[in-house]
């Protein structure tokens, strides 16, 4: 199982889970130097809190079709 991950970081499925994306949408923010991996392992990267509001904040909702 994964470790703890500790208080003011998400995993990349808690990331997910906030940007309502799935995992691999995360990893293409950090790719795209949208989100930075702060710890643990490569594998499996731990982010900021403050980061993902920060990302949160800056989205421009889309129009709904």
């Amino acid at each position: 199982m994964s470790e703890q991950v500790p208080p003011g970081y998400y995993c990349t499925r808690d990331v997910a889970r906030v940007l309502g994306v799935q995992p691999d949408a995360v990893r293409q923010l950090v790719h795209r130097g949208r989100l930075k991996r702060s710890g643990s392992t490569p594998r499996q990267p731990w982010y900021r809190v403050a980061d993902v509001a920060a990302l949160v904040a800056g989205r421009v909702p889309s129009k709904a079709a």
